[in-house]
């Protein structure tokens, strides 16, 4: 039996959609299970811990999603990336038998690429935003408590169901892009159905043991060819309109005044700004390559197109 955190998110509904394909027994925790779509969810609370160890009742695997990327107030993602995995972490331990943790963290942990080769998995952590900080404060309460947990740090994510990259395709389709100067950017980036693919290898793999994985595709990708990707798959050309840093920043501070205002957190922070500044953010995928088999599949124009094609056909692209 699996049990699966975040079931309701952008990748843990994809998660969900897998294991259904494949017909494996699985249950999600969630706090509202009326809102899971696979018919066997329970109700629990990583915040509090409520209802996990009665969760964890039969089960061999977690895979643990759940995490919080938006917030209004910086405790948010001590709460949601620190507290919740650590009493997940407890509750897994305190099972007092053997059971697989595959942990999804985020490149955020680990910190912007420092040079011009891409990071890798043994470099120092240098996280450089308060949600890097508290994801990489969550592996380690996970670790203490779970040696034997596979931790994962995916890059971007992108694919249908999307919100955050959504956001440019949404700006893009409008005709215009912001880009804050300071030169060329790269990152990496996977389609959301190769990280699912990933996430599972991990939970397969014995080798995987303990050790943490950059789950990507291998190449990676720049703000330029991005935007050229999007252009080419919405058949329009955006204006890219290049703002300094500094205003970057103020914008982000008067989106944050808003989002307090209506209680919605929204993308854009200043918290966001600070990881958006950096020039790479570019991982290695050597390791998941060697040891899990796993390389993925879709290419940022492949994947792109994919989800503007769900995009559209859901309607939130014309």
């Amino acid at each position: 039996m699996i049990l699966v955190t975040g079931g309701t998110g952008f990748i843990g509904s994809h998660l969900v959609d897998r294991l259904l394909e494949q017909k494996k027994p699985f249950r999600v925790l969630a706090r509202r299970p009326r809102d899971v779509r696979s018919a066997d969810a329970c109700r629990g609370d990583l915040a509090t811990g409520e209802g996990v160890a009665e969760a964890l009742q039969g089960v061999t695997t977690v895979l643990h999603l759940a995490g919080t990327t938006k917030t209004l107030t910086p405790e948010g993602y001590r709460t949601g990336n620190v507290s919740a995995t650590g009493n997940l972490a407890r509750a897994v331990a305190g099972a007092g038998r053997p059971i697989r943790v595959v942990h999804v963290s985020s490149l955020a942990a680990a910190g912007p690429t420092p040079g011009e080769t891409a990071l890798t998995e043994d470099e120092r952590p240098s996280p450089v935003s308060l949600y890097g900080e508290s994801k990489l404060e969550g592996e380690r309460r996970m670790r203490a408590h779970v040696p034997d947990a596979v931790i994962v740090r995916p890059p971007v994510v992108y694919g249908p169901r999307d919100t955050d990259v959504f956001q440019i395709l949404k700006s893009a389709s409008r005709g215009f892009v912001l880009r804050i100067s300071g030169g060329e950017r790269w990152f990496s980036a996977i389609y959301v159905r190769d990280l699912v693919d990933g996430i599972l290898r991990a939970a397969d793999s014995s080798q995987a043991a303990g050790k943490t994985y950059f789950l990507a595709h291998p190449a990676a990708i720049s703000f330029t060819e991005m935007i050229g990707a999007v252009a080419e798959t919405i058949g329009r050309a955006p204006q890219i309109v290049t703002i300094p840093p500094a205003a970057a920043f103020a914008a982000a501070s008067c989106a944050e005044t808003w989002s307090k205002f209506t209680r919605k957190p929204g993308v854009l922070c200043r918290d966001k700004v600070r990881e958006m500044i950096c020039r790479r953010w570019v991982c290695s995928t050597d390791r998941a390559k060697q040891e899990l088999g796993f390389e993925a599949a879709t290419d940022f124009q492949e994947g792109i197109e994919k989800s503007v094609a769900w995009y559209r056909a859901a309607g939130w692209l014309r």
